[in-house]
């Protein structure tokens, strides 16, 4: 198994946490998406991934692309240490919450939107920094609010295990860090976020414990 990473990447982050949660050890294959102009966009990925983003995970030959669709196929390739939920209304729940950060969020505010916004668009590096304060607030505003009124949260973004959803909550918080956005606004996220890095396999996951960490 070989996994196309990039240490700073949130997408192949969660992927990296899902891997340690499952006790697998795949080779490391980074994909520097800054040198040359980016590896990602070089014509030697893009035969892996036509889209040229990361992860890319390959499993004996068979490529799988997209990091929510990599975290579902290893849970149900290696089903020890289930990310989802047994019951249909859980396993909606916690899709819901990671595609609420997966899906409506970190698209707003990633590497080639933030690049384009500075580049084509010609905002000022004040303006892309308030645009990625923006959104990233909104999206954990709004999982803030999911999370604390829900019974079903506990330790974790769904009950006394972390999942799927807690895959994606904390490379989010990683990356809001990283741009120092107050955090305080959103108690419950950092609750679980604080449970997670707790575990060793988020620790593990890290991005300053990658081979390719600068």
């Amino acid at each position: 198994m070989k996994l196309y990473t990039y240490f700073r990447s949130s997408a192949a982050y969660r992927v990296r946490i899902a891997l340690q949660l499952k006790g697998l050890q795949p080779q490391m294959l980074p994909v520097h998406l800054l040198k040359g102009g980016g590896e990602q966009l070089q014509p030697a990925y893009r035969a892996i991934n036509p889209s040229g983003l990361v992860p890319a995970l390959d499993d004996g030959g068979q490529l799988i692309t997209q990091s929510l669709a990599i975290i579902e196929y290893l849970d149900e390739t290696h089903p020890a240490t289930p990310l989802l939920p047994a019951d249909p209304a859980g396993r909606a729940r916690v899709r819901a919450l990671a595609q609420m950060i997966a899906c409506d969020t970190h698209p707003l505010a990633n590497l080639r939107v933030l690049r384009y916004l500075t580049g084509p668009m010609g905002l000022s590096e004040e303006t892309k920094n308030a645009w990625y304060v923006h959104w990233v607030s909104e999206g954990l505003r709004g999982l803030e609010a999911h999370l604390a009124r829900d019974a079903a949260t506990g330790s974790f973004c769904h009950g006394e295990q972390p999942g799927l959803a807690d895959c994606v909550l904390v490379p989010q918080v990683f990356n809001a860090q990283r741009f120092q956005i107050d955090l305080t606004p959103y108690p419950t996220v950092m609750r679980i976020h604080a449970a997670c890095e707790a575990l060793p396999a988020f620790a593990a996951a890290h991005p300053s414990r990658q081979p390719d960490t600068e």
